[in-house]
């Protein structure tokens, strides 16, 4: 966890989960930051500990409020982090003390609607990411929408497993009916496979792009990097991701649409490893963030986001906007589940990946094997099947402790 997951940017929520005077707590990996936004609009980032003997000082969650006070010992703290007040501290304490006890910061940033926080001391590079991201929907102006549903799922599967189900669209046609309505299975970077159909409907859609200002350049985690932002194309009479391929709320941002009277931006898809991936179309936006619990449960909270002067039920009705996405998101927890429990297994030998479909799980192997990040290297990945080119890497050192596969959603 020290390697992965407080070394580098995690996605943590969407900007309009913490508006002006909110406040949003999330704990990963031990660690456990506070996120608020002050009056002036600055947001701001804090270790949750505070500086009189350590306590947490909120727990996770979101709330609205002019502080940060102790649960402990009722210190209390501006929403910029500098030290309030405390009783019983003798004369004069604030004056003399209170300067040298602000809350410890914690590095965020903020681009285009969304926000990422680091825990690294020296975070690693973020601007790269920041462009690609702005290039690509800043025109949907994510940062002036609103939450319509949030769910929580808690899976039991180790978070590598979650990704590498990400990574790759092998699964697809069997598994996600809904998905695959409105998404071609094919067209994610690692994959070589192509079709007529495929691509006749990109050449189409990169005109389109075109014609409505809309860049078409793919960012795929350029030299080993963390991110990918890319926008791939719908189906054929689909300008979103819905069942029925018409919009299921108003077009977000600026987004005018083509010529004709269509709305084909296709889909923009930001992946941030390690722990987040979000898509972003012409009228909603869902993000999926994960938070590892233990070794053999992660937590992972899903969001839906329309325009923030949308009404539901005459603008937007909530069963179009979250179906697909809830229904492919719970057919993937599933999945993982069943992976996870056979990687457990006794019986279980890494096999071969597909050279053809699996090239960006290959490529989120390095990532997290890389220099910087712990080595697990199980005998058998060396001494058995050795005429095999790739194998499946084992997503971490497995307890024997046995989970529930039971993953209820609650929808908040």
């Amino acid at each position: 966890m020290a390697n992965v997951f407080l070394a580098n940017w995690l996605f943590a929520a969407p900007s309009s989960a913490i508006p002006t005077e909110g406040q949003l707590t999330w704990s990963v990996a031990g660690e456990s930051v506070v996120l608020s936004r002050t009056a002036d609009d600055v947001l701001h980032a804090h270790h949750n500990v505070c500086r009189h003997r350590g306590s947490r000082l909120l727990p996770d969650g979101r709330r609205r409020s002019r502080a940060i006070v102790c649960g402990y010992h009722a210190w209390s703290y501006g929403l910029d982090g500098a030290f309030r007040a405390a009783g019983n501290m003798g004369d004069h304490f604030r004056s003399r003390c209170g300067p040298n006890l602000g809350l410890q910061p914690v590095h965020v940033r903020e681009c285009s609607g969304f926000v990422f926080v680091c825990f690294a001391v020296d975070p690693p590079p973020f601007d790269g990411a920041a462009s690609a991201i702005r290039q690509h929907v800043s025109a949907y102006e994510i940062e002036r929408t609103q939450e319509v549903a949030r769910y929580h799922y808690r899976v039991a599967a180790n978070w590598k497993i979650l990704v590498e189900n990400n990574r790759e669209c092998y699964h697809c046609r069997p598994n996600h009916p809904e998905f695959c309505l409105s998404n071609f299975d094919l067209g994610m970077n690692g994959d070589r496979r192509t079709n007529a159909a495929y691509d006749a409907q990109v050449s189409l859609q990169r005109q389109r792009w075109h014609e409505q200002e809309l860049p078409s350049q793919a960012f795929d985690f350029p030299d080993g990097s963390f991110y990918r932002v890319a926008r791939l194309p719908l189906r054929d009479g689909f300008e979103t991701e819905s069942m029925s391929g018409r919009l299921v709320a108003p077009p977000l941002g600026r987004l005018a649409g083509t010529s004709g009277g269509g709305m084909y931006a296709g889909s923009v898809r930001i992946v941030t490893l390690p722990n987040s991936w979000n898509h972003v179309n012409a009228d909603y936006v869902v993000t999926s963030r994960l938070t590892p619990v233990r070794v053999d449960v992660t937590d992972v909270e899903v969001t839906f986001l329309v325009r923030d002067d949308a009404r539901a039920g005459a603008d937007f009705a909530l069963d179009d906007v979250v179906t697909v996405w809830k229904e492919t998101s719970e057919q993937d927890w599933g999945l993982c589940e069943r992976n996870f429990a056979g990687v457990r297994s006794r019986g279980y030998l890494p096999g071969p990946l597909s050279p053809v479909t699996e090239q960006s799980v290959m490529e989120f192997h390095q990532w997290w094997l890389r220099p910087s990040a712990p080595r697990h290297h199980p005998p058998s990945l060396h001494q058995k099947e050795a005429r095999c080119p790739t194998f499946h890497l084992p997503p971490s050192s497995l307890s024997s402790v046995r989970a529930s596969t039971a993953f209820p959603p609650r929808g908040t």
